[in-house]
C-alpha cells in the first residue's frame, strides 16, 4: 500500500477545500476563479505599478519623490493600502539591478503589482535568489544581467516591501506615459525581467 503525500501546505489545503465546497454548491465555478485571478494577476495590479514606472521614466520630479518617498508618491497617484503600507522603490542602472525576494513568507506590493506569481512563493525561489541571484535569473527566467552589473538582492517583510524601478529601453525617449506602460511587465517590476523592449509589445 503507497503512502499518501499531501503535496499542498496547511493553507493551500484549506483553500482547496473551501473551494470545492464553492463549486459543489454551485456558488462559483473553476472558470470564474481562473478567470478572477488572471484579472488581478495580470491586468489590474501590474498595470498600476506600470502607470507608476511610466510616470517615473517620463517625470523627473515624480522620480526623486519615488526615490525619497515611495509610500507617498504611489499613494497620490491612488495606489495605497494594507499592503502598500510601506513600500521602497529600487532603480535599475546600467551598474546596478535590484532583484525582489520575501525570504520569510511571500509579502508583496498588491495595490501595484497586484497577486503574487506562484514562483515568488515557491521555496526555491525564496532560497535560490538570494545564495546565487544571477544564476536563478539566468536559469529560470532566461534573463542574463551583464558581468559588470552588480546584482541586488532586496529582502520584502510586513514592514516593507520593494517596487523595482527598470531601465527605460532605448529608443522610447519620445514615447508619452500611456505608451511606456505597455513595456512595464509584472516581472520587470520585481527585478527577474528588463522591460520590454519596442519591438516586443504585442499590438
Amino acid at each position: 500500500m503507497s503512502e499518501h503525500v499531501n503535496k499542498y501546505t496547511e493553507y493551500e489545503a484549506r483553500t482547496k477545500a473551501i473551494e470545492t465546497l464553492l463549486f459543489e454548491r454551485g456558488i462559483v465555478t473553476p472558470t470564474a476563479v481562473d478567470r478572477i485571478v488572471s484579472y488581478y494577476e495580470n491586468d489590474v495590479g501590474p498595470m498600476g505599478g506600470a502607470k507608476i514606472v511610466a510616470k517615473a521614466w517620463t517625470d523627473p520630479d515624480y522620480a526623486e519623490w519615488l526615490k525619497k518617498d515611495a509610500t507617498a508618491a504611489m499613494a497620490d497617484m491612488g495606489y495605497a493600502g494594507e499592503q502598500a503600507h510601506q513600500i521602497q522603490a529600487v532603480f535599475n542602472d546600467k551598474d546596478t539591478h535590484h532583484v525582489v525576494v520575501c525570504t520569510l513568507c511571500s509579502c508583496y506590493p498588491w495595490p501595484v503589482l497586484g497577486l503574487p506569481p506562484a514562483w515568488y512563493k515557491s521555496m526555491e525561489y525564496r532560497s535560490r535568489v538570494v545564495a546565487d541571484p544571477r544564476a536563478v535569473l539566468k536559469s529560470d527566467f532566461g534573463f542574463e544581467v551583464p558581468d559588470d552589473t552588480e546584482v541586488r538582492v532586496w529582502d520584502s517583510s510586513s514592514e516593507i516591501r520593494y517596487i523595482v524601478i527598470p531601465e527605460q529601453p532605448k529608443g522610447t525617449e519620445a514615447w508619452d506615459a500611456e505608451a511606456l506602460t505597455k513595456l512595464v511587465s509584472r516581472d520587470s517590476m520585481i527585478g527577474v525581467a528588463d522591460a520590454l523592449k519596442p519591438n516586443e509589445v504585442v499590438a
